[in-house]
């Protein structure tokens, strides 16, 4: 299974949902979003949201990965 997987192209008109394998680099994170789901954006995909409502959740499906709203 790959280390990322985009599992919600579109969260709102500038963010995403990524899947990704605890222990990933937000660097990493961020340029696997940016290769596999390109925002368009000149910055592309820049930001990992750490609170609030969009903070990390644990992935419900896959021991080990964690959910990520991503922004650019």
């Amino acid at each position: 299974m790959d280390d990322v997987i985009v599992t919600n192209p579109f969260v709102g008109i500038t963010g995403m949902q990524v899947c990704a394998k605890n222990g990933l680099t937000d660097e990493f994170i961020l340029s696997e979003a940016n290769r596999l789901n390109p925002s368009g954006t000149s910055l592309g995909w820049c930001e990992i949201v750490k609170e609030g409502d969009a903070k990390p959740v644990p992935c419900g499906e896959i021991k080990g990965r964690t959910h990520y709203i991503i922004t650019c």
